[in-house]
């Protein structure tokens, strides 16, 4: 309490933990288009479910994870590398080493996992009445609550390590992180149901949220390897494509409506 006290009056600290809250609510928007689209894989009475309980486990998980911040924070520490000799720039300098943390490796099956998932969902989404003999264990897992739990806590945890180690390059305060997260999933708690509801109604949004998945796994793959992609083009170009895709949405609407008119 005596640390948490000076904080309140420290305006410092509040300009901290509202740059914190909205870094965990946008590195959030990856997770819950995963989640929206995991859990309305299952029956329609279950979903509210799996993502509150999804939702909840990640918080806990996080928690656990700013418990053990130095034990994470370790993980940057490479463990072991590959020989490689990459070839200099212009300006004779390396792209990048092939030294590998923890967090690397972690990174790394993460974006395998992201477009593997985003890969499986997209051929479903293309080919929706596959023949019944092809159906795979996996297949058939895909839709079991459990797996979908495990499957979300999975996620979170690639980008609960990702997003713990940036929040703690910006403050060296502890509760202003505990703060920012509890909000942070707060909101994407809040926002998980209108948003499953609407990528749920609209099967073209559905295909732009696998496709950002897939975009998202392959640059945690590269950030992995060391070639970091800043993340303000990322969310940029999700940004645009989601404006375009808003556009056709309404065009479609309005052309409905001026034909249910004519009728």
């Amino acid at each position: 309490m005596d640390q948490i006290a000076p904080l309140l009056v420290d305006p410092a600290a509040w300009v901290a933990l509202i740059t914190l809250i909205v870094m965990e609510v946008v590195l959030g928007i990856d997770n819950l288009v995963f989640i929206s689209i995991l859990t309305n894989k299952l029956p329609e009475e279950n979903r509210g479910k799996a993502r509150r309980l999804g939702i909840s486990l990640a918080l806990i998980l996080r928690l656990l994870l700013l418990a053990a911040l130095s034990w994470l924070v370790g993980l940057t520490a490479p463990v072991f590398s590959l020989p490689y000799t990459p070839a200099p720039d212009a300006e004779g300098h390396l792209p990048f080493e092939l030294n590998f943390s923890w967090r690397d490796l972690i990174l790394i099956a993460g974006g395998l996992f992201l477009v593997w998932k985003a890969t499986t969902e997209i051929h479903h989404n293309v080919d929706p009445h596959p023949a019944e003999k092809s159906s795979s264990v996996a297949a058939r897992v895909g839709v079991n609550f459990a797996a979908t739990i495990v499957q979300i806590l999975l996620l979170d945890l690639v980008f609960s390590v990702d997003s713990i180690l940036t929040a703690n390059d910006m403050t060296d305060h502890l509760p202003i992180m505990v703060v920012a997260v509890i909000i942070a999933v707060g909101l994407m708690l809040a926002a998980s149901g209108p948003l499953a509801a609407f990528i749920n109604r609209n099967p073209s949004v559905v295909m732009l949220a696998l496709g950002f998945l897939l975009m998202i796994g392959m640059v945690l793959i590269a950030d992995g390897f060391g070639a970091h992609v800043p993340k303000g083009y990322i969310y940029t170009a999700m940004a645009f494509s989601a404006f375009v895709e808003m556009l056709n949405l309404t065009a479609r609407r309005r052309a409905k409506a001026r034909g249910t008119a004519e009728h």
